[in-house]
């Protein structure tokens, strides 16, 4: 059975979801929406990002008027992790999008590849639903969230509940953040070693190549390391693991309180002081930032 809503009027970032456990109900949900999309009057054609079964459903009962919607495998949109996803999205609604962001979308996240592989990849995915209702928030973007129990699982829809403002469940985006930053890390592994003299971009890349990451990948991990230590000044730095999972910790004198950093897309291709946690967001398959007593714990996690 599928959940949404209808007769929106438009406005700032209208971010809904649809629950469905066949392609019927799929379809059942995203017609609708899509037509809702196509009358909308300054908007470009809707689009249904989702797995490749459920648009062939969708195209069939469209028949002719397919012609006048955009379709986009799901694979081809979420190709990497959560923050992927935002600058993906952010990049989509500045190229594609309507005055003011106004575009209709129908998204269905892989539950059934990364984004489900895990509780821990699953928990960042929740977290990009809440995020998502303050990052887009002054777009007129429509977006009408996929989840298919098929794939998905019942766990994962009650928790993406909590994240969308058309549920009976709906939690404040700042509230579920902190509730998943809660969750304690795992301590370092026991081959865990002490940088010593600073963070040097240097030291960080010759040990993750000597921990078997390509020399490409260890270059990104050591500037990711190396952005992140901008925000300093630091006073701790741990790296442990080896290829192709390789971690940094930095110990931060100083507190990171908004739960958005790193997520918000930089204005310009070239990055400014503070704005390094970007970078690693989008390089990293993890970046996770506790604070406690005056001080913050940055976690950068590479693959």
């Amino acid at each position: 059975m599928s959940s949404t809503r209808t007769g929106i009027a438009p406005g700032p970032f209208d971010h809904r979801m649809a629950v469905f456990g066949s392609d019927d109900d799929f379809v059942a949900a995203a017609l609708p929406f899509l037509a809702e999309g196509l009358a909308a009057p300054g908007e470009p054609p809707p689009v249904a990002i989702a797995a490749p079964g459920n648009l062939e459903a969708l195209r069939d009962a469209l028949g002719a008027d397919a012609k006048d919607i955009g379709f986009i495998e799901h694979t081809d949109w979420y190709t990497g992790s959560a923050a992927n996803a935002v600058a993906q999205g952010a990049g989509y609604l500045a190229e594609q999008a309507g005055p003011g962001g106004r575009v209709h979308l129908v998204m269905e996240p892989v539950w059934g590849g990364r984004a489900g592989r895990s509780v821990r990849e699953s928990a960042e995915w929740i977290r990009y639903e809440a995020l998502a209702n303050l990052l887009f928030a002054p777009m007129a973007t429509t977006v009408l969230c996929a989840y298919d129990t098929r794939t998905a699982g019942p766990a994962v829809v009650a928790e993406a509940r909590r994240a969308h403002p058309d549920t009976e469940v709906y939690e404040d985006p700042f509230r579920l953040a902190a509730e998943l930053d809660s969750v304690p890390l795992p301590p370092p592994g026991p081959d865990a070693r002490r940088l010593t003299g600073g963070v040097a971009k240097d030291a960080v890349r010759a040990w993750a190549n000597a921990r078997g990451l390509p020399l490409a990948d260890a270059e990104l991990f050591a500037e990711a390391v190396t952005e992140a230590a901008a925000l300093g000044p630091v006073t701790g730095a741990l790296l442990w693991g080896e290829a192709p999972v390789c971690v940094a910790e930095l110990s931060l004198a100083r507190r990171i309180d908004d739960p958005l950093a790193g997520f918000v897309p930089p204005p310009a291709a070239e990055l400014e002081p503070g704005q390094g946690l970007w970078f690693a967001r989008q390089v990293c398959a993890y970046v996770d930032v506790r604070d406690g007593d005056g001080r913050s714990t940055v976690r950068l996690q590479y693959a």
